[in-house]
């Protein structure tokens, strides 16, 4: 029986009762939000922290969030810089832009070592996404050691043109050259400031929690962004690179569980499979026709599934203290 049947629904369009907002600070002085759940159980079951996706913001997640926390974990979910309720790097309210991923990177590892600092262990990162790959590239150069590590859709690489890594690279490179690096890498939707029309095809197969996130992007508008500029494009695929090199992901030793669908189109399966086999300690739920890329926020009975799955994972490689 789920911590929603247990405790009673969850609504989805409010924060917590036991949820606090703030923000932390990172090395520079940005200011980025976080929420908290200061986990009431006795002993603690351990903590959790969660990184959502580009694009993303934790109010999308309030589901799974709470529901950790009725299990016991103490729970923490914060935005990346430029994202959501952080501000913006680029030159617009709307393009998500990034001038490399390492400073996503030197956030994370700042944000852990604080956060654990503070909070009682087992201690879980779990990432949503361009978070997970943000999270594999901070395990690969050893910026966080966690005692397990949860992947949703995790953007190893991404689903797009069927051609050689490099030479999607040097195409990157070539349109930041010929333009603003800054400018959108895509169209948005026939509405400029629309969310396109067949998105929800993308996400999920459950339009009541597709709705929510428009719920959310409405009521607070700080949340809405668009495509990304060429720049992130460009350092995405320098940073998939990266996560192919010979020996990076093999070089993991913590218990690490993807959670991936064979038919997203916006991060690649094939990808996900093949970091899983490479991870040391990677352990693999493959999804198939069920499930479209926001796993988190699918249908009741898919979700079902995958919170089971990441509870017992959890349960054998990160038991209670």
């Amino acid at each position: 029986m789920s911590a929603a049947v247990m405790d009673g629904a969850i609504d989805r369009r409010a924060i917590p009762a036991a949820a606090t907002e703030s923000t932390w600070q990172a090395a520079d002085g940005h200011a980025i939000r976080r929420i908290d759940w200061p986990g009431a159980a006795t002993p603690s079951r351990g903590s959790i922290l969660f990184l959502p996706g580009r694009g993303d913001f934790y109010e999308k997640y309030l589901e799974t969030l709470e529901e950790w926390h009725r299990a016991g974990w103490r729970v923490t979910a914060s935005d990346w810089r430029g994202q959501a309720g952080s501000g913006r790097l680029g030159k617009d309210a709307v393009t998500g832009h990034v001038e490399d991923f390492d400073i996503w990177i030197d956030d994370l590892a700042l944000l852990w070592g604080r956060w654990t600092a503070e909070t009682p262990g087992p201690h879980v990162l779990a990432a949503h996404s361009m978070g997970g790959h943000i999270v594999l590239r901070a395990l690969v150069e050893k910026r966080v050691v966690p005692d397990a590590v949860v992947l949703s859709a995790p953007m190893t690489g991404v689903n797009g043109p069927p051609l050689p890594l490099a030479m999607l690279h040097r195409v990157a490179q070539a349109m930041c050259a010929l333009g603003d690096p800054m400018r959108q890498a895509w169209k948005w939707s026939e509405k400029p400031g629309e969310a396109p029309s067949r998105r929800v095809n993308l996400l999920t197969h459950d339009p009541e929690r597709y709705a929510d996130e428009m719920w959310w992007r409405d009521t607070r508008p700080e949340l809405v962004m668009g495509p990304a500029s060429w720049r992130w494009v460009e350092r995405a695929y320098a940073s998939w690179i990266m996560l192919e090199a010979p020996g990076a992901l093999e070089g993991v030793g913590v218990p690490v569980l993807i959670v991936s669908t064979a038919i997203d189109k916006l991060v690649s399966h094939p990808a996900n499979v093949r970091a899983a086999a490479r991870l040391p300690k990677g352990e693999l739920l493959m999804l198939g026709e069920e499930a479209h890329h926001e796993v988190l926020r699918e249908t009741d009975a898919v979700r079902a599934g995958i919170m089971a799955k990441i509870a017992e994972f959890l349960g054998r490689v990160a038991p209670p203290a």
